[in-house]
This record gives C-alpha cells, structure tokens and sequence, in this order.
C-alpha cells in the first residue's frame, strides 16, 4: 500500500471547478470479457475428443454392468457419485478469483471418468495377464504399471487442454484445478468397480444382498471417507507442474516442471498403493496404517495449505500489477483494493447491487473477472510469456480490449451512489465535490477506502493507453 502514498508526494492542489456530468452507461458494458474463447472454433478436432470421451464412457459402462452386473452398476454408481459434488465444489471455490469456463472444467472431470478408466483397465489388465504367464505376482501391476498409465492418462486431457486453450491456464491453481477434476473423474469410476463389484455383487452372491449392502458401507468408509483425497491428490501434482510452466518465460522450466510434476505424481500413487501389498505380503496390517497417517494424510494437508496460500496469493496479484495502471488513471487506487481479497470483491458486489440494481452487480462481477485477466495478462508480460511478435501483438491488443470493457463495466455503476459525493481520479489525485460545490482535489490516502464510488478521469475522458510491453521482472 505504500505505493499508493507515494502517488502524490506533492501536495494536492485546491480548485474550484464545474462538477462534470455522469457519464453515460456504454455498450462495451453488455459485451463479453474479452480474452476468452467465444466457443469451439476448430470443430474436428473437438468432435473427434467429444467422440472419444464418449466412447471410453460407453465402453466403461457395457464393461461394468457385464461383469459386476446392472444391480451392482446402480449401487456401486450411486455410492461413488456421493462425494463428488463437494469433492468438485472444492476444486471450484479454489478457482474462484478467475473462474474457469465449466466446459472445460466438465471436460477434465469426463476424460478422467471415460477415457483415462477405459485405457488404464486395459493397460493394467493386460500387464496382469503378462505378469501371470511370466510368474510375477498380480500385486506388482499396482506397484510398477498402475501409476504409470493411471497418472499420464489422467494427465493427458488437461495436457491437451493446456496445449489447444493455454489462454486458460493462468498459473498453478488453474493446473490444480483441471488435474483434481480429471483424477476425481477416474476415482468415481474406480470406485463403481469396488463398491458395486467388489462390495456389492460380490456380498449379494455369496450371502445375499444385506451383506452386500454391508459391504459396500464398509468400502465407502475406507475408499471415499478415508482415502477419497489419494487420485486428486497425486494428479494435482502434474498440475502443478503444468501450471508452472504455463506462467514460465524460461525454456527450461516450461520443458522440467510438467516432467517433474508427472514423475512427482507417479511415485506418490505407487508408494500409497505398495503399502497394502507390504501388509498383505508380510502379514504386518500396521504397515498401512503408519504409511497412511505417518505420510498420506501429513502430506494431503501439506498440500491443501499449499493450495490455499496459492489461491491467496494469486488473489493479490491484482494489487501487485494493476498499480501501474492506477498511476495511469486507468484505475482508482481504491478499485485495485477492491480486487485484492474475496471479501472486498463480494462488498463491491453488494455495493454496485445496491446503487445500479442486478445490471450493476452483473457489471461489477465482468468488471472484477476482466481486471483480473488484465493483472494476469500484464503479470505474463512481465514474465516474458509472449515470445513472438505475433504474441506480443496477441497480448497488447487484449490488453486494449480489456481495458476498454473495464471502462464499459465501470459506467453502470461508478457515480451512481446517492449517498456520496461524486469523485474522479485523475491518476494522481482524486478530485471531489464537496457540499459548498467546491470541486478539491485530495491525495489518496496509505490505506483505500471501501466501496467504489469513483469514476474515471475527471471529464469522463480515458486516459492514455499503456500498450507498450513492461521490462520481464529479473
């Protein structure tokens, strides 16, 4: 906040002068944010994936209703789909600073539910048929090829998601969130096959369907309950990866850090699935419960506390990189502010609910989401993320539409307060109209204020534009 003190380090002149009138509210206010993909613009290949996540998810359903039957295919998907909503809304409220499109997001969750489950139950039941003939033990397909071909599969979506829309990938959060989606997606599958298979039919054949009711309790509690987290947890770690590289302007860590991050995530399925085969070869239980809360459960929230300092983190870059434009007079000093945490987001809301109506709030929500692209888009100049002319003219010219939009959101509610005095910033000062219709410029204070009752240059005028790419941080 100290650079908002040092804005004006002169002292603010008084004037008097005509209070300007209110500036009308725009059509760039109903346009779409810009920067983000109107729809699928290369039909065949978004066909040819839409085919394929459908017949990876037709495949898995003919293959479980086969052999665990269609009573044990209702049961066991009705258990799985349980956690689900609240496992999914965790993902979401991560995201909640800049949301990602849910098609992308229903995306992610459907490639790991149908094509991941589809190639890795082939993959691992034909690495068990070689073990077999070749007299390795079964468990060993869990050890040394489940995490191989579970984790790229479930990787691999996202992966192409990261390679055909990097646009929506604006840090390490955004990989988080697509990989946890993907790996919760395989999970409830795998979960079908264990709860309606190996709970279910498996109980109800053998001594009806009240055991096989039992049995499935019991395997909710040990699959869902207690180590529900395991996929998503081993996943988000190729999506960290994916997501360093996505906000990288080194070559170097673009290529390491996925490779990393996918390596990561392997060794962490196979060690959580070698500690029940270590049970059960050598006949000590206590194996697997030192492994799960010696290491599983500190290292779930290790990662979870990661997640959320991540997530906080993120929020502010809005605070760190919108300054400049503040200085520019393209934004009030209190409206970057507003954008720094959730809480003073949602009071901005609530305050351009209250003096522009649902029109106002709407505003204020395109407002938020477009300035946080803009920090984000200006971030990666810093960074050196456009590396070609064309995706630096790419990124310039989406600055200019951002911006623009901002000024359209900003006419539906800003000098709409009744209850405070109209006010402009000029870049340096904010000029107000007193009672005695006396217009007084004054400094910004060291801390903004809350609300936004401000607009922008004193005769509703824009100020300069600030295409000109920033200086990459050293």
């Amino acid at each position: 906040m100290t650079r908002l003190a040092g804005m004006a380090d002169d002292p603010a002149p008084e004037t008097t002068e005509a209070v300007p009138p209110y500036p009308e509210v725009t059509e760039a206010a109903k346009a779409p944010v810009p920067g983000r993909t109107a729809g699928w613009r290369r039909w065949l290949p978004v066909t040819l994936v839409i085919a394929l996540i459908a017949a990876g998810a037709v495949f898995m359903l003919v293959f479980l209703g086969y052999n665990i039957g269609i009573t044990g295919l209702a049961v066991g998907l009705t258990a799985a789909i349980l956690p689900v909503p609240l496992l999914a809304s965790s993902f979401v409220w991560l995201d909640r600073y800049e949301p990602e499109p849910a098609k992308y997001l229903i995306y992610c969750f459907a490639w790991g539910a149908a094509v991941a489950t589809a190639v890795s139950l082939g993959v691992n039941s034909g690495a068990a048929w070689l073990f077999d003939r070749v007299g390795l033990p079964d468990a060993l397909v869990a050890v040394l090829v489940a995490p191989l071909i579970e984790e790229s599969t479930k990787v691999l979506g996202p992966l192409l998601l990261f390679w055909r829309r990097r646009g929506e990938w604006s840090g390490i959060t955004d990989g988080i969130v697509y990989c946890g989606l993907s790996a919760l997606g395989f999970a409830m599958v795998e979960n079908v096959l264990y709860l309606g298979g190996h709970g279910y039919a498996a109980g109800a054949d053998e001594y009806g369907p009240a055991t096989g009711l039992q049995n499935v309790f019991l395997i909710f509690i040990v699959r869902v309950l207690f180590t529900g987290f395991a996929h998503p947890l081993f996943t988000s770690m190729a999506g960290i990866g994916l997501g360093i590289a996505a906000r990288s302007g080194d070559r170097t860590v673009r290529r390491l850090a996925p490779v990393a991050g996918l390596l990561l995530a392997m060794i962490l399925h196979g060690i959580f699935n070698l500690l029940p085969t270590l049970a059960g070869a050598t006949g000590e239980t206590m194996i697997m419960l030192y492994g799960y809360l010696g290491f599983m459960v500190p290292f779930f929230f290790l990662v979870v506390g990661f997640a959320i300092a991540l997530r906080s983190w993120e929020g502010r870059l809005a605070e760190r990189v919108l300054y400049d434009y503040a200085a520019a007079g393209w934004f009030a000093p209190s409206e970057v502010a507003a954008l720094g945490t959730l809480g003073r987001r949602h009071a901005a809301r609530e305050w351009a609910t209250r003096v522009a109506g649902p029109m106002g709030r709407r505003a204020m929500r395109d407002f938020q989401f477009a300035a946080t692209r803009l920090a984000l888009l200006r971030d990666g100049l810093r960074r050196g993320l456009p590396r070609t002319p064309y995706e630096l003219n790419h990124a310039t010219e989406e600055e200019r539409e951002l911006l623009t939009a901002i000024t359209g959101y900003r006419s539906v509610f800003a000098g709409r307060d009744p209850q405070t005095p109209p006010s402009w910033w000029d870049g340096r000062y904010y000029r107000i109209a007193f009672p005695d219709g006396v217009v007084r410029t004054v400094a910004p204070p060291p801390e903004p204020v809350m609300p936004v009752p401000v607009r922008l240059g004193y005769y509703a005028s824009p100020p300069p534009p600030m295409f000109a790419p920033m200086p990459p941080q050293r």
